[in-house]
């Protein structure tokens, strides 16, 4: 087969481009905004018997941690800079977890007495420097030379932040995770750190005597952390092995990665986007972009209780600038893949725990709404997560949410199986076959 399993994976690209699955970017064509700083990469082409090239740019052999990112890993395990003295970002991002949650909570505790709970599941802090800044609507080239895919990029559930250090701040203050009750508390916590006279050191001695300096130069050193640290960006899945020709696809895997890209079946691409990028990078599993899936009310959260309660995603309530731009309204970012096999809460709301139950509401949910959706009246409520002012915002248009009630769905338990295979390729941490170079 040369060079190993890169003719299996090519053959499999080269059938996603039959079916005209496959992207060629991982970010948005004329998006407003640069994309944030990424490590360097190395760039080697990838030919099979075929024909075909595929460029792949594996980072570098990681430098040392600058000052700013050792400082900023302190940080990030730092639990004394919560109002309990509980809670640390590892706490919701483990390390040994892809940096998303240790368990399968649909949403996380936290709070000054670590009973609160949050409104939204914990994403993963892998894979995102390449995240674009926010724009409202970028566009690929179509028919009418433009078509514009709506809202792209940001950080969060609704892209509220363009910046990670920006995004730093957020679990500092929320009274649902660290619960400082103010910018100045956190300041004050910082000044009674293990790492104070590092802090010193690095911004100087004079740097607590502007508060608001010492809070950014923190999460600017949390975002050098998450930036340089190859931790948050191994790429070491067996998907990454095989496009570096040290692994092989087993048949179910490669029959899934068909079905992922196949439009009218997973049609998984048209989101989470499985070629290189730009300069060859590896493929970052995600568009960046935006959706409104219909995912139904999760009672599990404590804020759902109260039937007036809605998260609208972009428009709120957690983000405050565009809660008047009703089109956007139940719009969730689509997330990076990688590592997906190892969630135990998935969507916006940790509405499910299973990959087989996330993918058999994605096939499932308007061939038969009956089994994810309550009746009221004897009459099921499609969508309730979702004021129905602003049910039209739903994503209908595209496989496999495009069948009607009574359809087959676009696809069967053994195909659910296949798709599952190729998702556990994403997870890193995969071991080469004996005697093939690992990717580190």
């Amino acid at each position: 087969m040369g060079r190993g399993g890169i003719d299996v994976l090519l053959a499999s690209a080269a059938l996603a481009l039959l079916l005209g699955g496959c992207h060629d970017a991982d970010v948005p064509v004329h998006a407003a905004g640069a994309a944030a700083s990424a490590p360097a990469a190395a760039a080697a082409p990838v030919v099979s018997k075929s024909g075909l090239k595929m460029w792949v740019r594996y980072p570098e052999p990681a430098a040392a941690l600058s000052a700013a990112a050792q400082l900023g890993k302190r940080l990030f395990f730092d639990a004394s800079l919560s109002a309990s003295g509980k809670m640390s970002c590892a706490t919701c991002h483990s390390p040994d977890h892809a940096y998303g949650p240790p368990n399968g909570l649909a949403v996380q505790l936290g709070g000054a007495d670590m009973q609160r709970q949050g409104t939204r599941a914990v994403p993963s802090l892998r894979y995102l420097g390449f995240t674009p800044r926010f724009t409202r609507h970028y566009y690929v080239p179509g028919p009418d030379d433009t078509e514009d895919e709506g809202p792209t990029g940001g950080f969060t559930h609704d892209g509220a932040v363009d910046t990670l250090h920006e995004q730093a701040l957020i679990p500092l203050l929320n009274v649902n995770e660290m619960a400082n009750p103010s910018p100045a508390a956190v300041v004050a916590r910082l000044q009674q750190a293990a790492y104070v006279a590092q802090f010193r050191q690095l911004y100087g001695a004079d740097i607590f005597d502007h508060p608001a300096a010492a809070l950014e130069k923190a999460t600017l050193a949390l975002e050098a952390f998450q930036t340089e640290d190859p931790s948050f960006h191994p790429y070491t899945s067996k998907f990454d092995a095989a496009m570096a020709g040290n692994a092989d696809f087993t048949p179910a895997e490669l029959r899934g990665y068909g079905l992922f890209n196949n439009p009218n079946k997973g049609n998984c691409a048209k989101c989470h986007v499985d070629t290189p990028g730009p300069g060859g990078r590896p493929a970052q599993f995600t568009d960046f972009g935006f959706q409104a899936l219909g995912v139904p009310r999760n009672p599990e959260i404590a804020a759902n209780r109260d039937p007036h309660y809605a998260d609208l995603g972009i428009c709120g309530p957690d983000r405050k600038d565009m809660m008047k731009e009703t089109e956007f309204c139940g719009m969730f970012k689509s997330p990076t893949l990688r590592n997906v096999a190892t969630r135990g809460a998935f969507f916006h709301n940790g509405r499910f725990h299973t990959l087989e139950d996330m993918l058999h509401f994605y096939v499932e949910r308007d061939t038969d709404p009956g089994k994810w959706y309550p009746k009221v009246k004897g009459k099921i409520v499609k969508y309730d997560d979702l004021p129905p002012r602003y049910r039209g915002n739903i994503d209908s248009l595209d496989a496999p949410l495009n069948r009607k009630a009574g359809q087959a769905p676009a696809l069967d338990d053994a195909e659910i199986g296949d798709l599952i295979a190729f998702l556990k390729t994403l997870n890193d941490g995969y071991s080469a076959r004996p005697g093939a170079a690992r990717i580190e």
